[in-house]
């Protein structure tokens, strides 16, 4: 059976998160001087989206298990300084008259207020509806010893934190004696199964004896894939500069957020199909030349489809110019590629060497069968296997598969390790952002314009 097939993951509903709230109420505070005059409105959009833009970059936007306005008032206050200033000299550049600038300054430092003062009711807003647990992510606690002892604990008493524990998943033969009154769902064989039933959105590592490769295999798994990861430094008493998150005293740091929930994830989404529309408008005469130069080359048959393995394990029909036949389809599915294949032909033999015939692949972006970058899909004879002999290889259908990927432009394609191309992918997976995708597109230009393709 393939990896993943049939998971239900993808279908989870996942409460509210924070920036479902914060980002509305920063665009509605900086542009809330518009109902007073609406001078200046250009300058006043623009400045609410970069005012937005630098609040996310920042990681305003991250959920907290913490929530105080003190706390984040430094960083509210340092990033609209920045903001306003781009603001200013952008302003002070269009025009010749400060007092042309000042009205328009005044109006951004109004909304930078009214930003502070909706950041607050915001945070308040939360708290409340945490304490009435009317929004809550369930969390499992990795561990069994006094600190995840003190976690549960704390979680009980505290809903503030946002979390509901739903028990101790720990494979320790003695554990600690006031961890026998709470509950002990599973061994950490079971961590995957105890996260589908107990509907688990946040999974923290407290106190634990398992190696941390074993440990990174099972959050890895495609139901606990789609968890928040939190751990607790192993020298907790010591402050963490890094992420100063905590709940009680405990200090937590947040590992790895879930790999498929975020507004990033919804731009990246967004921009794919707005793109591939766009790409599929601009190169209709570049795919309408490949075509007839394939056809001409080999005849009746333009496309070559191929099903390949997506995320979950889903199977679909990847779409690309036709160029080589294959003796039969046994071998289409279960032959790897050759460079020198002697069937291709020169004009084969360039789309493969510029990546053009992976072109037709915008409509699988658009159908929503693959993404821009990730990683690449392979075909369910070669998943199996690979699967088989690396077990780190199945990690990678936790997302969507992609027209290109980090490992494809760091070198590994044709005949390389898989377990190279695996560890790549799950970086890729793990270290995800918005300007990782940009990077991995801007390198896979520069391969497809030195021919660097197959």
């Amino acid at each position: 059976m393939l990896p993943y097939l049939e998971s239900t993951t993808g279908n989870r509903w996942r409460p509210l998160r924070a920036w479902m709230l914060t980002m509305p109420v920063d665009l509605v505070a900086m542009l809330a001087p518009l109902l007073v005059s609406t001078q200046n409105w250009k300058g006043m959009i623009f400045a609410a989206v970069l005012t937005v833009v630098i609040f996310a970059a920042g990681g305003l936007y991250q959920g907290r298990r913490h929530m105080s306005i003190l706390d984040e008032l430094p960083g509210l206050c340092m990033r609209l300084f920045a903001s306003a200033a781009v603001v200013g000299i952008i302003a002070a550049q269009r025009h010749s008259s400060l007092a042309d600038v000042g009205p328009f300054m005044r109006n951004i430092a109004l909304s930078a207020l009214l930003v502070i003062v909706g950041r607050a009711v915001t945070i308040n807003v939360v708290l409340l509806a945490r304490r009435r647990r009317w929004v809550e992510h369930n969390a499992i606690v990795i561990g069994g010893g006094p600190v995840a002892v003190e976690l549960a604990r704390l979680l009980r008493r505290y809903p503030q934190y946002g979390l509901r524990f739903a028990g101790f998943v720990d494979d320790a033969s003695t554990p600690h004696p006031d961890a026998e009154q709470q509950p002990l769902i599973g061994h950490l064989a079971d961590l995957d199964e105890m996260v589908r039933l107990t509907k688990t959105d946040v999974i923290i590592v407290a106190d634990v004896d398992t190696p941390d490769a074993d440990l990174i295999e099972l959050v890895r798994r495609p139901q606990s894939a789609r968890c928040d990861l939190w751990v607790v430094p192993r020298l907790r008493d010591f402050p963490v500069q890094s992420a100063p998150d905590h709940i009680g005293a405990i200090p937590v740091v947040r590992a790895r957020r879930s790999t498929l929930s975020g507004w990033k994830w919804l731009v990246k989404r967004t921009t794919d199909v707005v793109v591939a529309v766009l790409a599929l408008l601009l190169l209709s005469p570049v795919l309408l030349v490949c075509a007839l130069l394939v056809r001409v080359e080999g005849g009746p048959g333009i496309f070559f489809r191929q099903q390949r393995i997506g995320q979950y394990g889903r199977p679909f029909d990847v779409i690309k110019f036709r160029s080589m036949r294959p003796a039969d389809d046994a071998e289409s599915q279960t032959r790897w590629s050759v460079a020198d294949d002697p069937r291709v032909g020169p004009i084969g033999r360039f789309l493969r060497r510029t990546s053009l015939d992976e072109l037709p692949q915008l409509w699988n972006i658009l159908r929503g069968d693959m993404t821009f970058v990730g990683p690449r899909p392979e075909r369910p004879f070669f998943v199996e296997r690979f699967s088989a002999d690396h077990p780190e290889y199945a990690m990678r259908h936790r997302v969507p598969v992609g027209l290109t990927g980090l490992a494809q432009v760091s070198g590994l394609r044709g005949d390389t390790p898989i377990s190279d191309r695996a560890r790549f992918d799950n970086y890729y997976i793990e270290n995800w952002s918005l300007w990782l995708d940009v990077k991995v597109v801007l390198r896979t230009v520069a391969e497809v314009f030195r021919g660097a393709g197959r």
